[in-house]
Parts: structure tokens; C-alpha cells; sequence
């Protein structure tokens, strides 16, 4: 692994490339920083952005690398930087490619209270998919209680505005008008989110996971029924309300809400432009079911402020 650059001066600026910044996640990571003092992003030449020694070039006079590409062009540039030696920036990749990899921080900084700080230690870090992110901060913490057991069969369903599955989804919405108003997806499971969802929550099963999307740009609900009266100690839904309140205790980006004043209905986009995540467990005591959610915007907690609060951590700016 490369060796690690000199640590940036106090009155030093630090920089960053945004490696594909013309796709979704790299305008909206683009958007995020431009109105940061701290931060200066540098962009390479639209005519040379395929060209490896341009890139290369950028890449060793920057602090900080996102990667915003298709998982084998993002392993092209972890090779690329690494081939940088001491010169070799630090990466967050908001690919899928390096999720679950060894030598990698996996960039949900909420995961438990150590998490943040690997993040701001680490040279290489992958950003959370958008479903995960969601998945895995119902799941997590109640798996650490010990509230819901690592074999536990759990199921997460999820829905998405279609701005979260790439160009050829985006045009098919908005330019060509051939997608449907709502459909199932991946239901060969296999879906590329499950490997990351099943490390992280620290399930020894597999979970099954249900995707969709629907006619709406962005905007994202994660959900996981549970029958409460099969898991250990038969906990109520406060217990699981409980355990997630204490453990998102003091997080600026997810906050745990109550489920009543949802009166039984909860909004997708309420979150959208903003990079918070709301958790609520809601419940019905008298048949021992509750239903997990999360909802965020795929674009930003489950995306692209994601990697800015990574990015932010790892050049020192939020600690």
C-alpha cells in the first residue's frame, strides 16, 4: 500500500479531485463542496478526463480522491493512484467495487463509535451503498443489543426514486418515457448492496433483500418487519426504539423519530436535499409485529453526503 503523504498545515487548503464528476453523485458531491471555504476542488480538462497520465497527474498534486465510477473503471484508478507511490492521494470510492474489500473503511461513520475515527485515519475508504445505509442502521444496532439475533431471518424491503440507478435509469424516466410507474427489481437476490448489507449488520445469515423503484426522482424508504414474539426476550418496540436512540445518541446526520405522528403513513421525499436520515420503528402490540424504517435521500445520506461527510473526516475538517 502506498505511503502516506505529509500531513496537511494548518494554514494549508486541502484539495480534491472528483473522478467522474459528471455522473449524478459527482455533480451532487461537486454541488455539496462549492460553497465549502475549507475544501478546494480541482477538475481535469473534459478532454482529457480518460487520458490516465492527465488523471494521474491530478491525482498526485491532490490531498483527496472521490471516485464517482463504474466499479472496474474506480479498480483502474485505485491501481492508477497506487502506482503514485508517497505521491498516492487518499480515496473515498462511491462505487461498489471496494464495499467489503480488505484494506478498506467501510465510510458509514454512524456504524458504532469507533467508526468516525477509522474513517479520519483511513487512506482508503468505500462509501456505503444507498439501500445499506438505510439497512444497516436499523439492523446494526439492534444486533449489537442483542435484540435481534446475527441468524435471525431478516428481510429489507426497500424503494427508491430512480435517479439512484445510474444514467440508463435517469433517461429511461425522463427522456424516453419507458419505465414502468413502479416496479420490483433484483429478484434473482443478488442484488450487488447484499454483500455490505450482510457484513456490516453482522448477520451470519443472509438477508433477503427486496428493491424497487418508483416514477420519482429521488428519495428513499428502507423497511424490516419483525414478528417481536420470535425474537429473545420477546422485546417490545420500545426496546427497540430504545436501543437505536441510544446508540445514534449525539449523531448529527440520524436521528431516531417517533412513530406516532405519522398516524400509520410515513412520506418518501421528505428528506430530499438534505443529508439527514430518520429512523422509526412502528408497531402493532397486540399481534407482537413491528416494522423498522429508514427514510433519506438517495442522493444524500444514501450518496453523495455521505461521501462529503467521509471527505470531510478524513482531511481533519469535522472531528
Amino acid at each position: 500500500m502506498a505511503t502516506t503523504k505529509p500531513r496537511l498545515t494548518n494554514a494549508a487548503t486541502p484539495t480534491v479531485f472528483i473522478d467522474g464528476e459528471a455522473g449524478t453523485t459527482g455533480l451532487e458531491i461537486r454541488e455539496r463542496l462549492a460553497g465549502a471555504t475549507d475544501i478546494a476542488v480541482r477538475s481535469i480538462d473534459p478532454e482529457r478526463r480518460k487520458d490516465p497520465a492527465a488523471r494521474a497527474d491530478l491525482m498526485r498534486s491532490v490531498d483527496l480522491v472521490v471516485l464517482c465510477l463504474p466499479d472496474d473503471a474506480a479498480r483502474e484508478a485505485v491501481a492508477l493512484a497506487d502506482g503514485l507511490g508517497e505521491d498516492a492521494p487518499r480515496i473515498v470510492d462511491a462505487s461498489t467495487a471496494h464495499r467489503v474489500a480488505q484494506g478498506w473503511v467501510y465510510g458509514f461513520a454512524e456504524l458504532d463509535t469507533a467508526q468516525a475515527k477509522l474513517i479520519a485515519q483511513s487512506r482508503r475508504v468505500a462509501n456505503p451503498g444507498c439501500y445499506p445505509t438505510g439497512a444497516i442502521a436499523l439492523i446494526r444496532p439492534l444486533v449489537d443489543a442483542g435484540l435481534i439475533p446475527a441468524d435471525y431471518p431478516i428481510t429489507v424491503n426497500a424503494v427508491s426514486g430512480y435517479s439512484g440507478g445510474g444514467k440508463s435509469m435517469i433517461e429511461s424516466y425522463e427522456v424516453t418515457r419507458t419505465a414502468p410507474v413502479f416496479e420490483l427489481y433484483g429478484l434473482g437476490l443478488e442484488h450487488k448492496h447484499v454483500p455490505e448489507l450482510h457484513a456490516y449488520s453482522r448477520l451470519s445469515k443472509r438477508p433477503i433483500f427486496v428493491p424497487s423503484v418508483g416514477n420519482f426522482r429521488q428519495g428513499m424508504l428502507v423497511s424490516v418487519p419483525l414478528h417481536l414474539d420470535t425474537l429473545p426476550g420477546k422485546p417490545k418496540a420500545g426496546d427497540l426504539k430504545a436501543a437505536l436512540g441510544a446508540h445514534y445518541n449525539g449523531a448529527k446526520l440520524v436521528s431516531v423519530v417517533e412513530a406516532e405522528p405519522f398516524k400509520g403513513r410515513i412520506g418518501i421525499e421528505d428528506l430530499n436535499g438534505t443529508d439527514q436520515m430518520q429512523l422509526a420503528v412502528f408497531s402493532n402490540e397486540a399481534h407482537h409485529q413491528a416494522v423498522l424504517v429508514a427514510r433519506l435521500d438517495n442522493l444524500g445520506k444514501g450518496a453523495s453526503g455521505a461521501a462529503v461527510q467521509n471527505i470531510r473526516l478524513m482531511l481533519g475538517l469535522d472531528r
